[in-house]
């Protein structure tokens, strides 16, 4: 298969209590799992585009034959929003940002927890299943914006530094209907590390 689901970097229940060992099976061995395996059904049919990277992938959506431009937009998108999931998020995380990251937020937002009340704010908001993103575009400037369903940033020129899956397969069986709460609670496993690490990567340093 071109594309594969790579294990979590930490156990099942490593972010507990924040976030449950039940949900991170379900979420990573069945639905990022299945993302995967619909993506690599449908490039079947274009198999040049099997042997790029996934974001490369989603950069390059609009050259992916029409007839299977939405499995691999759904199932692609699924693939490169999880595997950079999984990665920004760390037993032990948490806390206010360091490095770089954080003195470009307080620029674009003026603090960390204008930034945070916009980030969740975005989440909240966002009607149905998506996500919730601190971008940055091809001058490195930050914003703020939500997506519907598996939608990448990288569609539109921007790249993710990091993103926050508000599908309710994410926090259904611990918070319920409570999406706000998930969002509050999810800022303690934010791996600021690997967000450094995406932030130096989209502004080229």
């Amino acid at each position: 298969m071109a594309f594969e689901l790579e294990p979590l970097p930490y156990a099942y229940n490593a972010l507990e209590p924040y976030i449950d060992e039940e949900t991170m099976h379900l979420h990573h061995d069945k639905h990022a799992q299945a993302y995967v395996n619909n993506l690599n059904a449908a490039i079947q049919n274009a198999p040049e585009f099997g042997s790029i990277d996934i974001e490369d992938l989603m950069r390059r959506i609009n050259d992916v034959p029409e007839n299977i431009r939405i499995a691999v937009r759904n199932n692609g998108g699924g693939h490169a929003n999880h595997s950079m999931f999984w990665k920004i998020m760390t037993p032990n995380g948490g806390g206010n940002p360091t490095g770089p990251i954080a003195e470009a937020i307080n620029q674009a937002f003026g603090s960390f927890d204008a930034f945070k009340a916009a980030f969740n704010d975005a989440g909240l908001k966002r009607f149905g299943s998506g996500w919730t993103w601190l971008v940055a575009d091809q001058n490195g400037k930050l914003s703020v914006i939500s997506t519907a369903n598996q939608d990448s940033p990288l569609m539109d020129g921007l790249y993710p530094i990091m993103g926050n899956d508000v599908w309710e397969h994410a926090y259904y069986l611990k918070y319920k209907n409570m999406r706000g709460d998930y969002l509050n609670a999810w800022w303690n496993v934010v791996n600021w590390d690997e967000i450094n690490r995406r932030y130096q990567k989209a502004v080229g340093k």
